[in-house]
């Protein structure tokens, strides 16, 4: 999974903090959430503002 695999990193996300608030979330939480996906396999350097704004924007979408 990659960096680009928005809405599939939200729904993972998701299933793996279920009673966790994606619009609450800090983005230095949901950066190293994200990296530790079991099947993340990207640079994690590359992880930066506006991708996730789009992840956590996913995420809001996922939990409704």
């Amino acid at each position: 999974m990659k960096w680009t695999d928005v809405t599939r990193i939200a729904e993972e996300l998701h299933d793996k903090y279920p009673d966790v608030d994606p619009a609450a979330i800090r983005f230095t939480d949901l950066h190293n959430w994200v990296v530790e996906l079991e099947d993340f396999d990207d640079d994690h350097k590359r992880g930066g503002e506006k991708v996730l704004e789009a992840i956590q924007a996913a995420w809001i979408e996922e939990a409704k």
